[in-house]
């Protein structure tokens, strides 16, 4: 069987079709990353056949169908089978035998979390804790638009313009020192550019969306920012 060639950038390899793993590889080929696509449903692998590099069918359990598929060639694997735990813990072991170097898994909860980490998962995901985390969050501020935790005390975000913002430079705003908010661009929404690193004396519009990094505790009480 076709290998996918040895490149310069990083080649991914994806292990498990559904929801999540798809989502994974699609995005992964949306962005030009070489990515092979592996699952034991052929309705699956049919699915992605035209979209990432190349899409197999195989047992992700069986060390020598991993093997045949090219996927000691790939920086990256993500294994998407986070609700079955003897397949994941199979496949990572496989990848780590095969010598990929960095495995991330999907686990369902915290105790499959430590099991993944134990037999070598160099990182462990877990999609709907998180989402739901950041939706959450999302729903404490009117302001919020989109929202990126970067790590558990700062986050990206995506914020409407205050209203006591309009009309003011950034460089008179002074967000840094008076509210502990770091401007990284400006979105404006009518044409969704995003322009990264605005000048200090750009005028806040009203239509206007902002990227910022925040603490957890300043992003919080963005609803005040309209009251000052």
């Amino acid at each position: 069987m076709k290998k996918i060639r040895k490149a310069q950038k990083k080649q991914y390899a994806v292990l498990g079709l559904g929801i999540f793993g798809s989502s994974v590889a699609k995005t992964l080929s949306k962005y030009d990353c070489e990515v092979l696509a592996l699952d034991h449903d052929i309705k699956c692998v049919n699915r992605l056949a035209d979209v990432v590099t190349q899409a197999m069918q195989c047992d992700i359990t069986d060390i020598d169908q991993l093997r045949t598929s090219g996927v000691s060639e790939c920086d990256v694997a993500i294994v998407g089978m986070g609700n079955h735990l003897e397949e994941t813990v199979l496949a990572i072991i496989n990848l780590k035998e095969l010598g990929v170097p960095y495995v991330v898994a999907k686990a369902k909860n915290k105790r499959y979390m430590q099991i993944f980490l134990n037999v070598g998962a160099d990182r462990i995901v877990r999609p709907e804790k998180e989402m739901g985390r950041q939706i959450a969050k999302s729903l404490l501020s009117n302001n919020i638009v989109e929202m990126l935790d970067i790590d558990d005390e700062f986050s990206l975000v995506e914020i409407e313009a205050p209203v006591s913002w309009v009309g003011k430079s950034l460089k008179d705003l002074d967000a840094r020192r008076r509210y502990g908010i770091n401007v990284l661009g400006i979105r404006q929404p009518q044409n969704k550019k995003l322009s990264l690193n605005p000048d200090a004396d750009y005028i806040i519009d009203a239509c206007d969306h902002l990227v910022v990094i925040a603490d957890s505790e300043t992003f919080s009480n963005l609803d005040e920012l309209n009251k000052i």
